[in-house]
């Protein structure tokens, strides 16, 4: 059968034992990724990886961070009414689009890039085309832009805002207020310490157990300098003890690219750079097929599902073990995958893996 093939070609590709030391090579960009990277240690105050770092590629949400500190300028976060409180942390935990929309439009719109650009002295930033002002998805930013924005919130922001900001970073959850699923890059590459910022635009499916919804039109695809209509995918935050490193991926993928095969082509970049004081998961990385996947607490159907897997996704897998059987017609399995970084268990039918049990994987 086809599937058989598919799974058997692809078996060995997709398998990447993960290392546990932070990798020294120069970033690995997957074909056809367009990506601007900046990795910078805080101990050293030197940059460990620079590509296209200076480019430009629409924010998609990596702006809500400029869209909170702009609301926060000159504010004490304690003196916050309940209502914003619990709208910036929507927006910056689960990526709540209402909320950024709520504040764009209350704020003056681009006149927000406007001062945070001069208020950071950011160098490639800019606000939405003319033609697209209520777009705030549509932002102009950089890498290098990206890592000022953390050196100013971790280095020159009042505590309190610091604080603030960073702990909603550090609770970012895996499925977004869209149903996107957005622990990957940074945080499905490092164990934690690490606090992310992610963006997504133009892909159709997160594959989250929360119902997914249509990106807002904030968000959407359209036309200008800056490439609004390839799918953009994202990952900025702070990883290891202390905030040591500083990482900022912005890539542009394929028109059609899936969204699992765009979080797997992230990852690997992810996980090829230099970053100072980052440790990273035990397992292997192995490819998986189907859709609607679910992840669940234990090795059965009958136990509550954790999320759903976006479709094609790469996942880390610590160990497998045997549990209820399950049939996929013409397949049938009865090992199940410990995906640590889930906290759960999938079934072995839907890895990419000729064999009921996965070589090279141990027993849990």
């Amino acid at each position: 059968m086809a599937l058989a093939a598919l799974l058997s070609s692809t078996a060995a590709a997709a398998a990447d034992p993960a290392p546990r030391a932070a990798a020294t090579t120069r970033a690995q960009v997957p074909a056809g990724v367009t990506a601007g990277v900046a990795v910078f240690d805080r101990r050293t105050g030197t940059f460990t990886e620079q590509i296209n770092a200076a480019g430009q590629f629409r924010s998609a949400s990596v702006v809500k961070i400029l869209i909170a500190l702009d609301m926060l300028w000159n504010r004490d976060p304690a003196t916050l009414p309940a209502a914003d409180r619990t709208r910036i942390d929507a927006m910056l935990r689960s990526s709540d689009d209402a909320a950024a929309s709520h504040y764009w439009a209350n704020n003056g719109q681009g006149a927000v890039i406007d001062r945070m650009v001069a208020r950071l002295r950011l160098a490639d930033t800019a606000r939405p085309p003319a033609s697209h002002p209520g777009f705030w998805g549509y932002t102009a930013l950089s890498a290098r832009d990206t890592v000022t924005i953390y050196r100013y919130l971790l280095d020159s922001a009042p505590a309190a805002v610091r604080d603030y900001v960073m702990n909603n970073l550090r609770q970012s959850t895996r499925c977004a207020t869209d149903g996107y699923d957005q622990h990957f890059g940074i945080a499905g590459s490092f164990n934690r310490p690490w606090a992310v910022k992610q963006g997504w635009s133009g892909f159709s499916s997160g594959g989250c157990t929360a119902p997914a919804s249509a990106r807002s039109a904030q968000n959407g695809a359209g036309a200008a300098a800056v490439d609004l209509s390839r799918p953009a995918l994202h990952t900025t935050g702070v990883v290891g003890a202390g905030d040591r490193a500083i990482v900022a991926v912005l890539t542009l993928h394929p028109s059609g690219t899936p969204y699992g095969k765009a979080y797997t082509d992230l990852g690997r970049l992810t996980r090829s750079l230099n970053v100072p004081g980052a440790t990273r998961p035990a397992g292997t990385w192995i490819g998986t097929w189907g859709s609607g996947v679910r992840v669940r607490t234990q090795a059965t159907t009958g136990s509550a599902a954790v999320t759903t897997l976006p479709a094609g996704v790469e996942v880390l897998v610590s160990c497998q073990k045997r549990g209820q059987q399950v049939s996929v017609p013409p397949y049938v399995n009865d090992w199940w995958a410990h995906l640590p970084q889930y906290g759960g268990y999938m079934t072995n039918i839907y890895l990419s893996s000729p064999d009921n049990q996965v070589p090279g994987v141990p027993v849990c």
